[in-house]
């Protein structure tokens, strides 16, 4: 996109440029508004959620974490005169209208693939798993190894008794 656009990074006290490539849009900018999005829309349709205040919490907080860093990326990029303030927040436009797109790409036609997709051999070669349909992976991965620890630890003892 920046080469379509081509509009120069800002000059630095009248002279030239050391930068090669066009600043608009930021890229910094458009990944960490992608980022931001992207993991928001995430957290907050595809992962369960919990009737709790508090079990929901660390979803708000990284959230939060991740749009703070941005506007710290943001700021930084214009700060350190990379970029225009113009050419950030048209990076951070681009990032923005991405996500959406992807998300809604991902969610609507790619997940109902996932089933499909990970039965292929080569994904079960790759021991390629979809956990599309456990609500708590987090907690499903503990119990599971919970489980089998302690089945491996009971037939350990067996073989000790025996």
């Amino acid at each position: 996109m920046k080469h379509l656009i081509k509009e120069p990074r800002p000059l630095i006290d009248g002279r030239d440029s050391l930068f090669t490539e066009y600043g608009m849009p930021s890229s910094h900018a458009q990944f960490m508004s992608f980022f931001s999005i992207y993991l928001l829309l995430f957290l907050f349709i595809r992962v369960q959620s919990s009737l709790s205040v508090f079990d929901n919490l660390w979803k708000y907080i990284a959230v939060f974490a991740s749009f703070t860093i941005s506007v710290i990326v943001f700021y930084g990029r214009v700060y350190l005169l990379y970029h225009t303030t113009n050419q950030v927040l048209w990076g951070a436009v681009c990032g923005f209208v991405l996500a959406i797109l992807w998300f809604i790409i991902v969610q609507f036609a790619l997940t109902p693939l996932f089933p499909i997709i990970a039965a292929w051999p080569v994904s079960e070669y790759l021991m390629v798993r979809d956990s599309t349909l456990i609500p708590n992976v987090l907690w499903f991965e503990y119990c599971s190894h919970r489980s089998e620890a302690r089945s491996r630890h009971r037939k350990q003892s067996i073989r000790k008794l025996t």
